[in-house]
């Protein structure tokens, strides 16, 4: 009997491939509204629509990939700032478990 395939993810912090389930899930929720800036939220079910990117639950890995400008690329979109601070405080409630 096979082992079963584990599905493996990179985090776009560290570069490192770990478990997708080791990892959370960012998630470009695009809006119906045109022109309107798309929000980038957390997914920890990893099975929400849109365009995603993974990090590892460490807030080290979220301010490496905010400075080398990851997530908005990763995205395909501009991310506000505004939004960079809130997925850092959701961030942070996640390493805390």
């Amino acid at each position: 009997m096979k082992a079963k395939k584990v599905p493996m993810r990179r985090c776009i912090g560290c570069m490192e491939s770990r478990p997708k389930k080791e990892l959370i899930r960012v998630v470009l929720a695009r809006t119906s509204e045109e022109g309107e800036t798309p929000e980038v939220i957390l997914d920890p079910t990893g099975k929400a629509p849109g365009r995603g990117a993974y990090l590892c639950p460490k807030t080290e890995c979220f301010e490496k990939a905010v400075k080398r400008k990851a997530i908005p690329r990763s995205l395909n979109a501009e991310v506000s700032p505004e939004n960079l601070d809130r997925l850092s405080e959701e961030l942070k409630q996640y390493e805390q478990q």
